[in-house]
């Protein structure tokens, strides 16, 4: 059959693309055109379930490079050899907003990264801001909901949407560093080749050795960072919506590369205990005097995707796809995250999604998991379909997989909030180091939100923004006063 040819979905050729198959030329139309029914059962199922959160996104393929080898901290293969390069896939997103959101809006960007290594797929899943809002994933599904569109109205942006975010965020003092930096105007972006990324949650790089050491991951645009302001945010929502997607595309597509360089910090573990805050708490970050950045590699996008769906929306991100040399910490937000977004794949594309291409290793995967919704690889032939085994040889057989650091992991089971909170102090440094513009649109920003939350609920957040700096609670409240 040629290319060109239109057939059904069995690949059989279409002779009419236009009328249904009917009983004369007014008669009812028949069951029996199975080029129809076929037609309207797909396009009746083409929308699978949207992302509950980082639905609306953007994306590109590429390469990753390490300037040097990595082996006195890690042994993950993709990071010892200049000489390789490491096919990467990256997804960029909106959090809060559906599908066909602006993508100019003020909120947390996704920054996802799928390295195709030569032990397998390792996914570095972090934002455009260094921390987060909460620091344990209880609390995640509580948080996203306060963010969505309020339950009986469905209003997005409204006097009691606004009332929904501030009495979560005035309730969770913990959530004060993270809107120094959403409210900024680092919150507010119109480029994905114009922000940095942030793993966020800290890891840990483990070398041939085992041993261990902490790990944040920073990525830094080679083009710069570019930010806008509320007013700018709010005409470019109206007149170009995809105006990140739109730009990501367009630059790929006339030769251009996107670039980002990778750089970590590094802690050792005896460090933990030293620090007037908890290090694994994700609503903090490593002061760089003391934790410097260390440049690690190059990544390079400069393919678009083919199609959107098969490879944007259906390219699935999580924190527990790591390889040797890479392990999580006790950070407890990583924790639920490593559990929470393989899970969210596997109802949303089916209990086989790392089958779909753009999610699929590299290399060969060999296991005894069968069958399912959508197995279009099945890793076994012949009679056996579980190990150990005799039968095929024992194989496939154990090989040298992740390797945890020896640390002694003790305690009395309990569910108690860490100890060093220090929910303050980062924020109000935050608010200092700005300059006097960007300390301005900082409040005006949360006075400009905040001011159509209930009373006190503003009594609330004014407490929690003084207790980071006292100068910073007194001109939100003056500002929405004004």
């Amino acid at each position: 059959m040629e290319k060109n040819t239109l057939t059904t979905n069995q690949g059989v050729p279409v002779s009419d693309n236009q009328n249904s198959l009917t009983a004369g030329e007014r008669g009812g139309v028949l069951l029996q055109d199975v080029h129809l029914i076929e037609k309207l059962a797909h396009f009746d199922r083409e929308r699978i379930p949207e992302r509950v959160v980082h639905a609306n996104g953007a994306g590109a393929h590429g390469y990753f490079q390490v300037y040097r080898s990595m082996a006195p901290y890690t042994k993950a293969k993709f990071l010892q050899d200049p000489d390789v390069r490491t096919p990467v896939f990256v997804r960029f997103s909106t959090v809060v907003g559906s599908k066909g959101s602006a993508d100019s809006v003020r909120d947390p960007r996704g920054f996802a990264v799928k390295f195709y290594t030569e032990d397998g797929n390792y996914d570095l899943v972090g934002n455009h801001l260094p921390v987060f809002f909460i620091r344990d994933a209880i609390k995640f599904p509580d948080m996203v909901h306060s963010f969505k569109p309020a339950p009986d109205t469905n209003y997005p942006t409204s006097s009691a949407a606004n009332s929904r975010f501030w009495d979560f965020i005035s309730l969770s003092p913990e959530s004060t560093h993270m809107i120094t930096w959403l409210f900024s105007d680092r919150g507010t972006i119109k480029s994905y080749r114009k922000m940095e990324g942030f793993g966020v949650n800290t890891y840990i790089w483990v070398n041939e050795e085992g041993k261990g050491i902490y790990i944040k991951y920073h990525w830094k645009p080679s083009a710069g960072i570019e930010t806008i302001d509320r007013f700018e945010s709010t005409r470019l929502a109206g007149e170009d919506p995809d105006c990140a997607t739109r730009d990501l595309y367009e630059w790929i597509a006339s030769g251009k590369d996107v670039e980002y360089e990778l750089c970590v910090q590094m802690m050792e573990f005896e460090d933990e205990e030293k620090l007037e805050f908890d290090p694994l708490d994700a609503t903090k970050t490593w002061p760089e005097d003391k934790y410097p950045l260390m440049p690690v590699g190059r990544m390079i996008l400069n393919k678009n995707p083919e199609n959107y769906f098969a490879e944007i929306e259906q390219a699935a991100f999580c924190p527990a796809s790591i390889v040797p040399g890479i392990e999580p910490s006790a950070d407890r937000l990583l924790q639920g995250r490593m559990f929470s977004y393989a899970d969210t794949q596997r109802h949303r594309l089916g209990p086989n999604y790392l089958q779909i291409p753009v999610n699929r290793p590299k290399v060969p995967v060999t296991n005894h998991q069968q069958d399912g919704n959508m197995q279009m690889s099945p890793q076994f032939t012949g009679t056996v379909n579980f190990e150990p085994n005799s039968l095929e040889g024992g194989f496939p057989r154990e090989t040298g997989g992740p390797t945890f650091p020896g640390r002694s992991l003790h305690g009395v089971m309990t569910r108690k909030k860490i100890t060093r909170m220090n929910d303050f102090q980062q924020a109000g440094e935050r608010y200092r180091s700005l300059s006097e513009s960007e300390q301005d649109h900082l409040v005006g920003n949360i006075a400009d939100a905040l001011m159509h939350a209930d009373e006190e609920i503003q009594k609330r957040m004014i407490i929690n923004l003084s207790e980071a700096d006292h100068e910073l609670g007194e001109r939100v409240a003056e500002g929405m006063n004004n």
